[in-house]
Order: structure tokens, then sequence, then C-alpha cells
């Protein structure tokens, strides 16, 4: 399958394949959400360590078109490293992002159950997510999606899995982290309780937290949204892999009449 990105120094080539549900020429906020991911596990550290939180800021639609990526170690420690990340479009900041990276070391923990056991059935049981207007979406193309508990199309609370199966950054590997993010920026869409056809729900923001790194290609969104009476709301998950539920992720999100 064709990349969603063609990586080559600063500077980033975008495929079709990015596109989102509400404009053909807009990314979906998975694809610079990942690649934010790619860019931060490139970055040096003095000792091991992993992202434990990553917070993406849309500061405006992120056009399918070339990018500039940004990156800069903000705090470089011993134990925590914070980074900032931007992505430019025609030289203007359209995404900001910081990542909390922290020292891994392995220790015995004195308990048998540090993490929840799954509680959902894995996606070789659910049914397939996809359908409706949704399923023509060019970044949905790359994906699998197994629903386990209500559904994508469905008003409410859902929780579904999500594989990603095209590639991000030619030539290089799905990591864990890409594979959390790309599902964690579909809490909107999996939990949303008003009509696609007469509503949007842009998600203006990421927040991704992390206790351990996720296991394997399938990723659980088990998704809801609260609204407010000011068109704001928030779409919360948890998130899981065969083993159990290892992050959370959480979004801000505007509703507006189509």
């Amino acid at each position: 399958m064709e990349a969603i990105f063609r990586v080559d120094g600063a500077t980033v080539q975008t495929s079709p394949f990015a596109a989102g549900p509400w404009d053909p020429g807009m990314q979906h906020g998975a694809a610079p959400a990942s690649l934010i991911c790619w860019a931060v596990e490139r970055l040096p550290a003095a000792v091991p360590m992993r992202v434990a939180r990553l917070t993406v800021d849309l500061m405006r639609p992120v056009p399918v078109a070339p990018l500039t990526v940004e990156t800069e170690i903000l705090r470089e420690g011993r134990k925590i490293q914070l980074a900032a990340i931007r992505l430019l479009a025609d030289g203007k900041e359209v995404v900001r992002a910081s990542a909390l990276r922290i020292r891994k070391d392995e220790v015995a923990l004195p308990t048998d159950r540090p993490f929840p056991p799954l509680d959902l059935p894995p996606p070789e049981q659910g049914g397939d997510a996809l359908g409706g207007a949704m399923s023509n979406t060019p970044f949905l193309s790359g994906l699998e999606m197994r629903n386990v508990k209500g559904a994508f199309n469905t008003p409410g609370p859902a929780a579904i899995w999500y594989r990603a199966a095209r590639p991000i950054v030619e030539g290089a590997p799905l990591s864990p982290l890409m594979r959390a993010a790309i599902a964690a920026d579909f809490c909107n869409g999996t939990s949303a309780f008003l009509s696609f056809k007469h509503w949007t729900f842009i998600n203006a923001d990421l927040t991704l937290s992390l206790a351990r790194e996720p296991v394997g290609e399938w990723i659980l969104l088990d998704a809801e949204t609260w609204a407010g009476p000011d068109s704001i709301g928030i779409a919360a998950a948890r998130l899981a892999d065969r083993d159990g539920y290892f992050g959370r992720a959480v979004q801000s999100v505007l509703f507006e009449k189509r």
C-alpha cells in the first residue's frame, strides 16, 4: 500500500490517502498525529526513553499538501525529556505538539495486576465497523475496524478495534506509539452521538497518556463523548491491546451544524 508521507529531511510530501471525512483537501487528524509520533521517536536521548504523554494541538486545518516538520528538545534530563514538534504548511504552523518522554527502567512491582485486563471481545469476534459515508474516507481505506460494543455509525458510546495497515512514513515501520495515536484520534467518531449527515464534530486537539507501550497491531478504543450546552465537548477513551488496558485518550470537540 502507498504510504501516507514521504519524508526527505525536514520536507514531507503528503499522499491523497491522508484525507479525512470533512474535506478531501484536509487531512484526517490521525495522519499528522502519527507523523508527529514518528518524528518524536527519532529524537536522540541520553538514556532509553519512551513517550508517556503526547499532546497534539491542531492550530489550523492540515492540508493534503507538502509539510515541513520541526523538532526541538525543550528539556533534557536523566529521567525526563520534553520535546516540541511543529508541522508547517506553506510556512504557516498547522500543528503544534509536545511529547513527554520518561526513562525506561525495568522494575518489579509488588502486584501481579499492574493494569486492568481486557473485558471486551477480541477483534476476531467483532463486526465490520465501516459503512455509510465514512467508508469512502481516504484515510480509512488503510484501516481495519472491528466493533465489539455499539457501532461506528450508531449514536452513543462504542468500543472498536483498529488496525492500521497502510504505512505512514515511507520505508518506516509502524511503531506501537504510532498505532496508539492513530486509534486514539478516532475518539470523537467512535463515540459520536450526533448524525454525521447533519453535524460536524471536529476535534481541536488530542492528548494521549500511556502507562505502557501497546503490544501487537490491534488497538481497542473504548470511547464516549460528553457535550456541554455551548457547542463544546470532550471525547475520551480507554486504550487496550490483547493483553489489557494501557492508556487513555482525550479530545476537545467542537459541534457545528452542517
